[in-house]
């Protein structure tokens, strides 16, 4: 279908955010309603997971235009995990093009756990889609690079750039990550089997596992998501990180897929493209808005963060940001633009 759309121009069509003092009253209304939730449980599969305060809270905006929103513990940096999957994807998907990664890595929901070997065996072990840690693995395999250290660079660079400062790597997540990820090594080998990855799958599993170590805030997710939001422009650097069509493409992806087998019912009640990890981070993007960057690592069964999701329905809700939500036309009055409560 792309291919037969090419002569017709993306047009591009957006709202508007409430004035930047209403979306700090909001943002810091979620954060309070939340703030008491203490359901769910830290990820204890990988020890250094294990140990992080369970108290710990943040919630970010950031727009196009570049203005942050954020409260709570915005500064407290943790591993981003299974997000940097949708960040990696952009950078293969604007090396490699959306064809490319359509056919060889897929763009549809498995309805199975993120680990989930059968859906490689049904699918005859085509990894589905890129959200997926075996469609992650193949995903990170086609970043460019001549060895696993310019690969991995690649993706640090790559990742710091939509960030818009430079991410360090959290060795002891690294290292803790390496002594127990025996199902990525199987999902690796079991793509090599199938001839879908073209590099070595040990040295694959490392450049993976360092890309999921990488330490963020909840300001970094935001700003990295309003990098998507904005059609691949940094909003608070003016870097071009990834083309618009990289990030439009990102995206739809994750809106099909980001947030695993419960993708379809985040779209149904949050209606915004986004996706988890595992230490406790949410990122969702809003396109032409910006995003929203949540922390909290108690987690539900599977694996999203339980006051990040509830935070982020919120917002998508109080700042006008559902991508399904409208109003009749011509209705006199827009609630975005009321300065009442919140």
């Amino acid at each position: 279908m792309h291919r037969e759309l090419r002569d017709v121009p993306q047009a591009v069509s957006t709202g508007a955010l409430p004035p930047p003092a209403r979306i700090d009253r909001i943002v810091e209304a979620a954060h309070s309603r939340y703030l008491p939730l203490e359901d769910g449980a830290v990820a204890d599969y990988i020890p250094v997971l294990a140990a992080a305060d369970p108290d710990l809270f943040a919630v970010a905006v950031t727009e196009t235009d570049g203005d942050v929103h954020e409260v709570g513990d915005v500064g407290d940096r943790f591993t981003i995990q299974s997000i940097s999957k949708a960040f990696v994807f952009a950078l293969a998907c604007e090396a490699h093009g959306h064809m490319v990664l359509r056919e060889r890595v897929g763009v549809d929901n498995t309805g199975l756990p993120f680990n989930s070997v059968i859906a490689m065996e049904l699918g005859d072990g085509h990894p589905r889609n890129p959200m997926v840690n075996a469609g992650a693995l193949a995903t990170t395999g086609l970043v460019p690079g001549a060895t696993p250290a310019e690969q991995w660079e690649r993706v640090r660079t790559g990742l710091s750039r939509f960030a818009g400062r430079s991410l360090e790597l959290d060795g002891e997540a690294y290292h803790s990550e390496m002594l127990t990820n025996h199902r990525n090594r199987a999902l690796a080998q079991l793509l090599e089997s199938y001839g879908r990855v073209e590099v070595d799958p040990v040295s694959l599993v490392d450049v993976y596992t360092r890309q999921c170590s990488l330490r963020v805030t909840a300001h970094d997710l935001a700003v990295m998501g309003a990098t998507l939001a904005d059609g691949g422009v940094n909003p608070v650097t003016g870097e071009r990180v990834v083309s618009g069509q990289t990030a439009r493409d990102t995206l739809a992806v994750l809106a099909s897929t980001g947030m695993y087998e419960r993708s379809g019912t985040w779209m149904f009640e949050v209606g915004l493209p986004a996706k988890s990890g595992v230490a406790g981070g949410i990122v969702a993007i809003a396109p032409g808005k910006g995003a929203i960057g949540t922390f909290s690592p108690r987690l539900d069964s599977a694996g999203n963060s339980v006051r990040g999701q509830r935070a982020t329905a919120y917002l998508s809700r109080a700042l006008g940001l559902n991508l399904f939500a409208s109003a009749a036309h011509g209705a006199a009055e827009n609630s975005l633009g009321k300065e009442g409560t919140v």
